[in-house]
């Protein structure tokens, strides 16, 4: 029996690799991301009469866009590493689900370029929330399908972890329609909405951290 079960992982190892090579490709993306974001902001030209001042006053929506994009970003890089710090194998699904994972989240760029040329247009606010809901949704998926493959795992995560991860992984999909419902008729609103997501998100965690009841189970969520 014991040679069955060592033959079972051994052919699990096989089968499967280690995450490194996948979180190298992951944070690379990440980083690119955040490059072309930072590429967005240029200093402003000076027009006759202009002012410094007023010339900032310009490029204001694009460096708000470039803030709100950066932390969202961050959000999900942090969700990431923490969710693969957990993780000992990766299979083909599991790389599939992280690229799915991966395409609107290099798509947030784009969005955030939309959204600070035209920030108060409800286009650019409803492009920049779909994009962030899909990219939720496919962190649903991935959060889901390591979870309910504990092989995967260094260890099975407690029923309290698996239900907090899950309500953490699909509650800024929440938000984010809100926003986009709420765009055509308070924009400021949707967009404010967009800014405070990451806020919301970790200062949920760090209030779970401190409850006793769910202590445990919080400090594997990032």
């Amino acid at each position: 029996m014991a040679e069955d079960s060592s033959s079972e992982v051994t052919a699990r190892e096989q089968r499967n690799a280690g995450p490194g090579r996948l979180l190298a490709f992951t944070d690379g993306v990440f980083a690119i991301i955040i490059t072309i974001l930072v590429l967005e902001l240029r200093v402003p030209d000076l027009g006759s009469g202009q002012s410094l001042r007023e010339a900032l006053g310009d490029i204001r929506p694009t460096f708000v866009a470039f803030v709100i994009s950066f932390l969202l970003v961050g959000m999900y890089w942090t969700w990431h590493r923490s969710a693969f710090a957990q993780v000992r194998y990766i299979d083909r699904n599991a790389v599939w689900l992280n690229l799915l994972f991966l395409l609107p989240v290099a798509v947030i760029p784009f969005a955030a370029s939309v959204l600070g040329e035209y920030p108060t247009e409800s286009t650019a606010l409803h492009i920049y929330g779909v994009v962030l809901i899909v990219a939720t949704l496919f962190r649903v998926v991935l959060d889901w399908y390591l979870r309910r493959h504990p092989g995967l795992l260094w260890q099975a995560p407690s029923r309290e972890a698996r239900r907090l991860g899950t309500v953490l992984a699909a509650a800024p999909a929440v938000v984010y329609g809100v926003a986009v419902a709420i765009a055509d008729w308070a924009p400021t609103l949707s967009l404010l909405l967009y800014f405070s997501m990451p806020l919301l998100y970790f200062g949920f965690v760090a209030l779970l951290k401190t409850d006793p009841r769910t202590q445990v189970a919080a400090e594997d969520l990032s």
